[in-house]
This record gives C-alpha cells, structure tokens and sequence, in this order.
C-alpha cells in the first residue's frame, strides 16, 4: 500500500505561483509513474503532470507548458509541482497520482487551488 498527502494548495491572484508537494509513504516498491492530476467544478478529472520513477522523464497537459514543473525526490518519496503564472482556468482540486507495474493507481486526497482576484 502507498498513501499519498498533497500540501501547498491556496488562494492565489492571477500571475501567482504555489508550489504543491506531494509526500508518499509505505511500499513504494514497484511504483514506475507519480503525478498530478485536477478536478475543476463540474469536468472530469484531468492529468497535469506526471514524472517517471526512472529516468525522471515529464509529461505535461498542454495548457501547463511552459508554466509548471514537476519534479521528484526520491530518497524523500516526494512530487513537487511548481506552478508559475497561474490563471483562473487553473483552479481545481489537484490530487498525486501514482502507479505501480501492475498499473495499480493511488490518489491522494487532494488540495485546493483557486486562482482569483
């Protein structure tokens, strides 16, 4: 079992940064991906960013290029996504994926971001 804890949600003004964190624990044996993934009101949970174990290799959503980095700590099992330039379109609930070589996923229980002025 893997438990996932996201921290660093917040309200922030248009142009603003946050900087979200996310801390894993238990058996991380196995797991090969972690993200991020958001949920606005009403629309379906969307990916954002995710980063290999291995490698470090990222992939981002189209809207967040150029705006957002992920990256990971491995020796303290933690996500981090920097997020620069914020819009109000950004606002959603974040939440830390991770998945395992038997494509077993993990969430965590999600943090808000709101992007308002």
């Amino acid at each position: 079992q893997v438990q996932l804890v996201e921290s660093g949600g917040d309200l922030v003004q248009p142009g603003g940064s946050l900087r979200l964190s996310c801390a894993a624990s238990g058996s991380m044996f196995g797991i090969v991906r972690m993200g991020w993934y958001r949920q606005a009101p009403g629309k379906q949970r969307e990916l954002v960013a995710t980063i290999t174990t291995s490698g470090g290799i990222t992939d981002y959503t189209e809207s967040v290029k150029g705006r957002f980095t992920i990256s990971r700590d491995n020796a303290k099992n933690t996500v981090n996504l920097q997020m620069n330039n914020l819009k109000p379109e950004d606002t959603a609930v974040y939440y830390c994926h991770a998945i395992n070589v038997r494509h077993f996923n993990y969430w965590g229980q999600g943090t808000q971001v709101t992007v308002s002025s």
